[in-house]
């Protein structure tokens, strides 16, 4: 039987032996420098904040923008110029963080399964692995934005009659419903993607030293026919831990005034959070046979 409320205790207690059995600073911060790059990119702590300091005006003011407007139209080949430039450093940027959290997901997942902490023998051991799965998620990446750019585009296309005529009309609300829905779907579709390949794809690389198309094809064959259902299972409830989680960071960055939040202190700080989810999937493929117990628990010491 596959549960999803079964792999918890065990890998409550995976997390506990890793990181308290005995308690190593050093672990800490090497696996959650891991950690770290395992999520590069991926999202952090961010803090918005709306009052602006520097704003003395009368509450019923309203900004005089027009300088700057003059300024851009005077200037637009090199707004133009610039804005292409950003966009291409942002992207270079986002391949970069891409390569090394590729690396960081193995060597994070490394370190769990054998429970120790090192940085250059797996980053070395495993870095064909990595460069696959680099390539993968560029590909992935690509396709997001593939997908932006038709859908915006589409929308636009249908609008097109409105945009002339300036007004919303019909071909206005048709090209933001046919945009925004293709959008929304297809983003769903390339999420759940990066999902299992995070959640099970890598495990399954990783545990048979297989390049990603073998290792979908092994999630394909192998894994998911007759349990659809426990995989949508499987991630209603990672859903729901996952509030838990948000909720007690959000907690620690309320009682460390958001410090607890900053790169790389964040990954230490909750390293037993990301340590529990990577073996929670772990434990999960787990009841599929004795062969996918990636976890490798040393053997109790009996004394003479």
């Amino acid at each position: 039987m596959v549960s999803v409320t079964d792999p918890i205790q065990p890998a409550i207690a995976h997390a506990k032996r890793i990181l308290f059995q005995p308690f190593s600073a050093r672990k800490w911060f090497v696996l959650g420098f891991s950690a770290f790059l395992a999520h590069l990119g991926g999202g952090g702590g961010s803090f918005n904040y709306n009052g602006n300091p520097f704003d003395h005006s009368s509450p019923g003011a309203q900004p005089d923008f027009s300088p700057v407007t003059s300024w851009i139209s005077e200037h637009l080949p090199l707004v133009i110029a610039l804005a292409v430039v950003f966009f291409v450093l942002m992207l270079a940027l986002a391949v970069l963080f891409q390569w090394l959290s590729s690396r960081g997901q193995l060597m994070f997942l490394d370190g769990v399964v054998r429970d120790r902490a090192e940085i250059v023998e797996p980053w070395n051991r495993l870095r064909h692995l990595g460069d696959d799965l680099f390539r993968f998620r560029l590909m992935l990446l690509l396709a997001t934005l593939a997908l932006f750019i038709v859908c915006g585009g589409l929308g636009a296309l249908i609008a097109l009659p409105d945009i002339h005529a300036r007004t919303f009309g019909g071909a206005a609300l048709a090209g933001v419903l046919v945009g925004c829905g293709l959008l929304i779907l297809g983003v769903l579709v390339l999420s759940l993607v990066g999902a299992l390949l995070h959640d099970f794809v890598v495990p399954i690389m990783y545990h048979r030293d297989l390049r990603v198309p073998a290792a979908w094809q092994v999630l394909r064959r192998e894994l998911l026919p007759g349990h659809g259902w426990h995989f949508v299972g499987y991630y209603l409830m990672g859903f729901l831990l996952g509030i838990g989680a948000a909720i007690l960071m959000l907690l620690a960055c309320c009682l460390t005034c958001c410090v607890a939040m900053l790169p790389y202190i964040s990954s230490v700080v909750f390293l037993p959070l990301f340590v529990f989810f990577r073996c929670y999937s772990l434990e999960f493929l787990a009841q599929f046979g004795d062969e996918w117990r990636i976890i490798q628990v040393p053997e109790p010491v009996v004394e003479p």
